[in-house]
């Protein structure tokens, strides 16, 4: 894809923000990131030197070279607004999404995208970040709106929803919010299921495959029990059952430990005709297993790094940095690239038609 834009992205993390865009045809002249292995990574990917490794704060002051670049892009720290977090808007990560609106002072972009956790698009306790947000957007000349989208409707086989602060300068479509939303509309495509997605990988501890994750599954010995045998806690830790012919649940930065998901193997990628979590919450439900084990069988193990990537829709070449618990924690803090992709194509789709 020839790249016809350019952009400054922030909070860049491993680079799937990054991805997507350079896929739709927008090239970062400059990007920054403060955790070192999730910089590291991005260089190993994007060796033309655009990366700097820093607090955004500290190198405010020399973002006005960059000033009338196409796009300002990027996805600030979400866990003072997230639901799985404490929800906290004092939390210093709940000012950076202000920090970036900061930056598109500075620079000045035709556009900007920042992504969030959903829970600040859609709660009532976020209604005046996000009316304070909107207002310093409209003040700096940008009409905005946030749109959620659902990343399995976009190419991407995982049950993220996130939301999307589209910005345009000097915007004067009294539909922006419509005709953006049609052209998100047109972006969809269908997302594989997880076994037609991995199984082509082959087993864990395989040359393409290697294991990444060793932590025990054990039982719960109190099991909370769902209707759906992928939903109850019938397992101890934060790690939960994948279905493989569905779509799996947001893959969390916490990965790389026990609270990484987990498939069973032979029903993935063996002989087996059903998944053997199924079959022990029929058992549990019915009464005809009584809850004793203490560690799972060994047919259930922990998703790999090269599944979680694919999962991301990270590219199979892409290079990570970083030991495998930081590895696992850059996965699951990207935006998933297709997802990425089909918004930067969208708002290009404006921009040019519009």
């Amino acid at each position: 894809m020839p790249q016809r834009y350019t952009a400054v992205s922030l909070f860049t993390g491993a680079g799937g923000m990054d991805i997507g865009f350079e896929n739709a045809g927008i090239r970062a002249v400059f990007a920054n990131e403060l955790v070192k292995e999730a910089a590291e990574t991005y260089n190993a990917n994007h060796p033309a030197g655009v990366m700097v490794n820093a607090d955004i704060n500290s190198i405010m002051d020399t973002l006005g070279q960059f000033e009338g670049v196409d796009f300002v892009f990027g996805g600030p720290p979400c866990q003072g607004f997230s639901v799985a977090g404490k929800m906290d808007p004092d939390d210093e990560r709940s000012k950076l999404i202000f920090t970036f609106l900061d930056v598109v002072e500075k620079v000045q972009p035709k556009v900007f995208v920042m992504e969030n956790v959903k829970a600040l698009g859609a709660l009532e306790k976020w209604e005046p970040v996000r009316k304070k947000y909107l207002e310093r957007a409209s003040q700096l000349g940008y009409t905005c709106s946030p749109f959620i989208l659902n990343a399995t409707e976009y190419g991407v086989p995982q049950k993220r929803e996130r939301v999307f602060f589209i910005g345009i300068k000097d915007c004067h479509d009294p539909f922006f919010e419509y005709h953006m939303t049609d052209l998100l509309e047109q972006e969809k495509s269908p997302a594989p299921f997880i076994r037609d997605l991995l199984k082509d990988l082959g087993r864990a501890g395989t040359k393409h495959n290697p294991n990444t994750c060793t932590a025990k599954i054990t039982f719960a010995t109190h099991p909370i029990m769902r209707k759906s045998p992928y939903a109850g806690m019938y397992f101890n830790g934060q790690g939960r059952p994948m279905d493989v012919d569905g779509y799996s649940n947001t893959l969390p930065a916490s990965m790389g430990g026990n609270k990484t998901p987990f498939v069973d193997e032979e029903y993935l990628y063996g002989d087996a005709t059903s998944d053997w979590v199924v079959d022990y919450h029929k058992g549990l439900m019915d009464g005809s297993i009584i809850p004793e084990f203490t560690e799972a069988p060994s047919r259930l193990r922990r998703i790999t790094i090269k599944e979680a990537a694919r999962i991301q829709t990270f590219p199979d070449e892409y290079i990570f940095c970083g030991n495998k618990g930081r590895i696992y924690t850059q996965i699951g803090n990207a935006v998933p690239c297709k997802l990425a992709e089909s918004v930067a194509r969208a708002v290009i789709a404006y921009i040019e038609h519009f």
